[in-house]
């Protein structure tokens, strides 16, 4: 794995990130908040590391979503307590605080439908500019 970058990919994750901040901003509770949120979510992982190295789809996409289950195992334990951030609403905003059933279905719904559009494109259903290497 090395640095790569890919604009199409970086354009994706700003976008998604923006979304994601008006989200967290500006809708407080319900399904676009918390269920929404964590799906689009692991889009922007993937979005990122896709635009920032040379993996391919399918071990990018597994890598993404092992760190989203573990952050959210994670939740399980007192974890932010260990690192002195129970208070801290940047870190309950961007770890969580509670474990979710439904934020791992959130999850891997995110990244099966990374995954069925990146199968799209490469069979030429949106006109592709960069070579797709799974």
């Amino acid at each position: 794995m090395y640095l790569q970058f890919n604009k199409n990919y970086l354009v994706l994750a700003h976008s998604l990130f923006l979304v994601e901040l008006a989200i967290a901003f500006i809708v407080k509770t319900g399904f676009i908040r918390y269920t929404f949120g964590d799906y689009l979510c692991v889009i922007l992982l993937y979005a990122i590391t896709r635009g920032c190295t040379n993996l391919k789809i399918w071990v990018s996409a597994l890598v993404v979503l092992l760190i989203a289950y573990l952050v959210e195992f994670l939740q399980l334990t007192p974890f932010l307590t260990y690192f002195n951030l129970q208070d801290s609403f940047t870190a309950k905003l961007i770890f969580g605080s509670t474990f979710q059933v439904t934020d791992l279905v959130a999850y891997t719904l995110g990244i099966i439908t990374v995954l069925i559009f990146e199968i799209y494109i490469s069979k030429g259903g949106i006109e592709k500019k960069d070579k797709i290497n799974y």
